[in-house]
């Protein structure tokens, strides 16, 4: 099941974060002059399986296709992500 999610980057925490239901998921991320780093994604077991971690991904790939840097994923799900999305990955100029 895929839920509507909010995904708000927050870079003073270097992270994109999803509030669901009073739990919090993250994309955690390194930010560099001309890339950024997935490092991490992380969902509670209670919101697991609802398209959250997809939904943090595709909003953060969103925007560093957007401003143009790029993309290291370092992270397993964004990883996995990119597989199962090549559409996403096209417009990611590297991985």
């Amino acid at each position: 099941m895929t839920r509507d999610v909010v995904v708000r980057d927050h870079p003073e925490m270097s992270r994109y974060e999803a509030v669901v239901d009073g739990g919090g998921a993250f994309l955690a991320y390194e930010r560099h002059p001309a890339a950024i780093v997935f490092v991490h994604t992380e969902v509670p077991e209670s919101l697991r399986g609802q398209g959250i971690a997809s939904q943090l991904a595709k909003t953060a790939l969103e925007a560093a296709r957007s401003a143009g840097v790029r993309v290291v994923a370092r992270c397993p799900f964004v990883r996995a992500y990119l597989r199962k999305h090549p559409d996403a990955a096209e417009t990611i100029e590297s991985l």
